[in-house]
């Protein structure tokens, strides 16, 4: 009998052991994991959502980092270790400037408790606050607002014609007249009207125009990407803080060619259009020759190259290459000034019909 409770005994110990063993540690218990905001405006700033945590285990408990799913979510939490027994605190604050409609996010909590991990979600729904003015025509030239300050015509054909229209609006109580400086021959740009009326007593803005720009991609006899800068002279007055952007991408018009000069056009093809220098020092260079062959029928012209920085120098072998001849670009990095990892591009523009831009790469790593 004295043998048995031995053993009972022991085994009662055993166990005990076992489960303060386990139970060793920092757990933790939350008031809830999830918060719904409901239906508000997003002129009433931002909300905040507190998740109330306890450590119900036997050691501190420490959060150890804290993360959003979304930068419209900063979060907050309890910095210092949180005792056995005591109370943190895990904020989410949603900012809904400008994020009208729904809204789902959450914030993943890491601990040294067990489970190490836990997500606090965030839900609502934001009405979108009425627009403003300024809202509807951001950028400002003094007393004249713009919808922005950057016209882009996107893609353009070489011999294309196009025509955009930029929204202006008066500001002040005074008349704005609108000339314009600096403005290339492809490009013809008017505002209509001339000058614009200012508001009257009562009125939050003057009279609305727009500023009409033609663009002219054969006159501009380009390819690629290309900006022009102007500027806009309000009431006589030069101030070349108000610069207009003209922006396009001329692409060749290649929709003219029948399927039998489709079927004779010349074709670029590269041997390989990624180059890895590895490691230089700084002032170092790198070089490569990317390598290609004219595998069509017809003469391979290249129209363009252009680099993404001016520390990438770009020479073509030659700019016509016979169908069947081979050629190369010769591309030279200089690390001058530059630090860390490096990827630059060069865009070659072509009159291959199926291909006209390849995009070349040189990458690799500078060290001091």
């Amino acid at each position: 009998m004295k043998r048995i409770l031995s053993i009972s005994l022991s085994l009662f110990l055993m166990i005990s052991l076992a489960s303060n063993a386990q139970q060793k540690g920092a757990t933790v218990s939350w008031d809830k994991t999830s918060h719904d905001f409901g239906t508000f405006k997003e002129e009433s700033g931002k909300q905040t959502a507190t998740f109330t945590f306890k450590n119900t285990g036997n050691e501190n408990l420490v959060i150890t980092n804290v993360r959003s799913s979304c930068g419209c979510t900063a979060p907050d939490w309890t910095k210092t270790p949180v005792k056995p027994g005591e109370e943190g605190f895990v904020k989410a604050i949603y900012n809904p400037k400008n994020r009208p409609g729904k809204f789902n996010k959450s914030i993943t909590v890491t601990t040294n408790a067990n489970p190490p991990t836990a997500i606090m979600r965030i839900t609502g729904n934001v009405t979108a606050r009425e627009k403003t003015i300024e809202d509807n025509y951001p950028k400002a030239f003094g007393d004249l607002r713009l919808k922005t300050s950057h016209v882009a015509f996107v893609k353009i054909t070489n011999n294309e014609i196009k025509t955009e229209k930029l929204e202006v609006v008066n500001m002040s109580e005074k008349p704005i007249t609108m000339d314009f400086q600096n403005v290339p021959s492809h490009i013809k740009i008017e505002a209509k009207p001339k000058t614009l009326q200012g508001m009257k007593a009562g009125e939050k803005h003057g009279e609305k125009g727009v500023i009409v720009i033609t663009y002219n991609a054969k006159a501009k006899g380009d390819y690629g990407f290309v900006i022009d800068r102007l500027y806009l002279v309000l009431n006589g007055e030069k101030n070349h803080q108000n610069r207009l952007s003209v922006s396009a991408t001329i692409e060749e018009d290649f929709s003219h060619l029948t399927p039998e000069e489709l079927a004779n056009a010349p074709k670029a093809e590269f041997e390989n259009t990624d180059f890895d220098f590895g490691t230089l020092k700084q002032k170092e260079k790198a070089s490569n020759k990317y390598k290609f062959t004219n595998t069509g029928k017809s003469d391979l012209v290249i129209r363009k190259l252009k680099a993404s920085c001016g520390c990438t120098a770009t020479k073509p072998e030659k700019d016509v290459i016979k169908p069947g001849e081979s050629s190369y670009i010769d591309v030279t990095f200089n690390s001058s000034g530059k630090r860390g990892k490096q990827r630059k591009t060069i865009t070659v523009i072509t009159n291959d019909p199926k291909e006209s831009t390849v995009r070349l790469t040189i990458s690799g790593n500078v060290e001091i």
